[in-house]
């Protein structure tokens, strides 16, 4: 593995710990559910970020346990799924070997991902690396590996609520708490790990530096009675009001040198 930053180096120690609860909370819902968005696990087959993937090479950044890798193996992809935790791909592993389904894992950063330019024709995560790795560099990275007219797709949590969430708080509020321009590293409170966000207009620029252009940006809004292993009942119906999570779609678009 090449040098990590500081944040990834508290990350890759914070998912190490953390594995294991974590995949024992969620990892059977996720598996259950397999290609699906967000806390509430809204189906792919109805959101169609991703769009078809047979036959297509597909990154899977922050995989994890590999559920979403496992699920798009079986529709024809040639996944990839790469974590910076090497207890998280031991979950991979197994869940691989259960499922009689084997592809390449790989123990690396989203910030410097050991594949060569123009890899891949789908880049995305759910809630993975893009969360947790500085945008700032994983873009460009993914711009990188990409292939023209290849797709990055990511979901993360939305920045208006982030600015509604107050440090060492499990409870998402209804009143603006941080500072939206200020928006960067997220404040996690007492939690060890690193979270990035950027307010929307940089996000957007930050494509547009990039070469990618911003095909969707869609908001995920649970049903009335959409249950989580991630969220409570209350942040259900927040988020049923304002959105909590979303997905960014954007395609890499090379500009073709003079000639």
């Amino acid at each position: 593995m090449q040098d990590l930053t500081d944040h990834a180096r508290t990350n890759r120690a914070f998912w190490n710990e953390l594995a294991d609860t974590y995949q024992a909370d969620h990892g059977p819902d996720l598996a259950r559910h397999g290609a699906a968005w967000g806390a509430w696990q809204i189906p792919e087959d109805q959101i169609h970020a991703l769009g078809e993937v047979a036959g297509k090479d597909v990154l899977e950044l922050g995989c994890g346990a590999a559920q979403w890798s496992i699920t798009l193996a079986r529709r024809g992809a040639r996944p990839v799924g790469l974590d910076l935790s090497e207890r998280q791909l031991e979950h991979a592993r197994e869940l691989m070997a259960q499922a009689g389904i084997d592809f390449p894992l790989v123990h690396a950063s989203a910030e410097a991902v050991p594949y060569p330019d123009a890899s891949f024709d789908v880049i995305f995560c759910d809630h993975g690396a893009m969360v947790f790795a500085d945008p700032r560099l994983t873009v460009p990275e993914a711009a990188r590996l990409l292939r023209n007219d290849g797709l990055l797709v990511f979901s993360m949590h939305t920045p208006i609520a982030d600015i509604c969430w107050p440090p060492d708080s499990e409870q998402v509020t209804d009143q603006l708490r941080l500072n939206y321009y200020e928006l960067n590293v997220v404040d996690v409170g007492e939690s060890k790990h690193v979270e990035f966000q950027l307010p929307y207009g940089e996000w957007i620029r930050l494509f547009r530096a990039n070469d990618f252009v911003v095909e969707d940006l869609i908001e995920l809004r649970p049903e009335p009675d959409a249950v989580s292993t991630y969220r409570t009942a209350e942040d259900r119906e927040w988020a049923r009001q304002w959105p909590m999570e979303h997905i960014w779609k954007v395609r890499r678009q090379r500009s073709e040198a003079p000639g």
